[in-house]
């Protein structure tokens, strides 16, 4: 790694999917004001809604977890496309 390059605030940090609780610990610059111990370790907390342990691509489920709404939204939209097509 080249020196005066990097950041130097690249560190530990977990992440922690709200979906499914699963949570996962690798290093990374972002910035955040929690944090949480992990077998007696405490690290920046970064919260996430959706990772690869509960999209519907990498479960192969095929519900997708929505907490904002958006699909319904989308299909209340469409929703003359989808009756005419059945």
């Amino acid at each position: 790694m080249k020196k005066g390059i990097h950041p130097d605030s690249y560190r530990m940090v977990a992440f922690k999917d709200m979906s499914n609780g699963d949570t996962f610990i690798t290093r990374s610059t972002v910035n955040t004001r929690e944090s949480i111990d992990i077998d007696g370790t405490e690290y920046p907390l970064v919260k996430l809604e959706i990772s690869s342990s509960s999209h519907p691509f990498y479960t192969g489920k095929m519900k997708l977890v929505d907490t904002a709404g958006r699909v319904d939204k989308f299909r209340n939209r469409y929703k003359k496309h989808y009756e005419g097509k059945k």
